[in-house]
């Protein structure tokens, strides 16, 4: 028996618009891993990350799994009817599918709610026992597993394919925060579930090597910070392994400088931190209470002295936002001398309160599920019109990754040792660079 578990990229005309950021920024599918993971071993498992490899249509395989994300929903469909039409039955998962899991039924023979673990075993069971015809049409688990018993991903799976970086490690679930536009807390529950520090350690002695790239490790985890505890005691345990590793994390790691000191000393280089905005009516409306704009610059200062880079991410599209927001929000980015930076536009990801808040407003102008990419305006803003929304996002990111916004930014990598890494940091920087390059300027 044999299974082809994908993760989809954009329908080709989205795929143009994304100006080969996919081609840029390959991570491995950390989810089909964890799927894999969680299959007999006398199954027979192969992966597609159809970001970096084709679909073979015509393959010989009994089942199809499809992950997908809300702008590869489109794509993801086509993909499982095409194999259906060859009579091979389909099943799809992921966090659009868990927030619209009928839509997701036109297209598949069993659609899987939540998170894998325990759905997927019982799927498997079904299947073997009795093919399509014994599938459910919707496995949902009331009960979230216990991070102590998620396997170890399966990454030979994805050897050799091309990825920059491979080793990601998850060390917890859920969120508290429940940002009024993130669809984590829908997907993964409001409060925190921690993998055991002991096995967290135990799976990057299983992966970590002498060499660097064995060394440099990435955590998925929104916020690694998240309890105190807990990263305290994963911090100390990860010491004595010599590791490179970046994560996330809320800008609140800068109030507690014991914590900041074990994070460097545990190896970490870079922290990717959602500033959102820099308007407190901004961060009112996104509900990201913990976020508190008077204290950002102290914060990136306080994290920069551990040699701690910071890639910091903003949304465009608030309805406090008018057309300066572009222009302060890049003046502020270089005068803190940020190291990297993500744009967005605020997306009504189907599940989350954005969107039920948009719908009752009558202002969501697109449907096109490839459209809700982060960088295309869906909905109606306040203060500008879609067209001004898109054009602003543009005009920044051409901004801030201009060669002197470049430097001006990097000339700070000077302080806290960070100018050993001066050279990823530049790198990192042209690669968007390369991207955003060819916008014409806007505003």
């Amino acid at each position: 028996m044999k299974i082809l578990l994908i993760s989809p990229t954009w329908k080709k005309k989205t795929k143009a618009k994304r100006l080969g950021r996919n081609k840029v920024f390959k991570v491995p599918p950390h989810n089909l891993l964890i799927v894999s993971a969680l299959t007999p071993k006398d199954i027979e498992i192969e992966i597609i990350d159809e970001n970096i490899e084709k679909i073979d249509f015509e393959a010989p395989v009994d089942l199809v799994g499809i992950t997908t994300m809300t702008a590869s929903a489109p794509r993801a469909y086509e993909i499982a009817d095409t194999f259906r039409e060859r009579g091979v039955p389909v099943v799809m998962g992921g966090i659009h599918v868990t927030a619209l899991p009928q839509e997701a039924a036109q297209h598949a023979d069993a659609v899987v709610i939540g998170e894998a673990e325990g759905n997927w075993e019982r799927l498997l069971q079904n299947f073997r026992r009795g093919g399509k015809e014994a599938l459910g049409q919707f496995y949902q688990s009331h009960k979230r597993p216990d991070p102590a018993s998620i396997p170890l991903p399966r990454r030979e799976l994805i050897k050799n394919k091309g990825y920059l970086l491979s080793r990601f490690l998850q060390l917890s679930r859920g969120c508290p925060f429940d940002c009024y536009f993130c669809s984590v807390s829908k997907f993964f529950g409001k409060k925190f579930r921690f993998r055991p520090v002991k096995n967290v350690i135990e799976e990057v002695k299983g992966i970590v090597g002498k060499s660097l790239k064995t060394r440099f490790l990435g955590f998925l985890d929104d916020n690694i910070v998240g309890n105190i505890t807990y990263a305290r005691e994963l911090f100390k345990a990860l010491i004595p392994y010599n590791l490179l590793w970046i994560g996330q994390a809320s800008i609140n790691i800068a109030r507690h400088e014991e914590i900041l000191q074990l994070a460097a000393a545990s190896g970490c280089k870079g922290l990717f931190i959602g500033f959102e905005s820099i308007a407190e009516a901004s961060l009112g409306e996104a509900n990201k209470s913990q976020n508190e704009i008077r204290f950002y610059e102290k914060a990136i200062k306080k994290i920069h002295q551990f040699g701690i880079a910071i890639e910091g991410a903003f949304i465009f599209g608030f309805d406090n936002d008018d057309k300066s927001i572009f222009r302060k929000t890049v003046k502020f980015i270089e005068k803190v001398k940020l190291d990297v930076v993500q744009f967005s536009i605020l997306t009504p990801l189907p599940g989350t309160r954005l969107q039920e808040k948009l719908e009752k407003e009558g202002r969501i102008i697109d449907r096109n599920w490839s459209n809700y990419d982060l960088s295309h305006p869906v909905f109606q803003p306040k203060l500008m019109t879609p067209q001004e929304l898109k054009q602003g996002l543009d005009w920044a990111y051409k901004k801030v990754y201009g060669l002197s916004s470049i430097f001006k930014r990097l000339s700070g990598s000077f302080k806290g040792k960070r100018w050993k890494f001066l050279g990823p940091l530049l790198t990192l920087n042209l690669g968007y660079r390369s991207i955003f390059k060819g916008k014409e300027t806007l505003i």
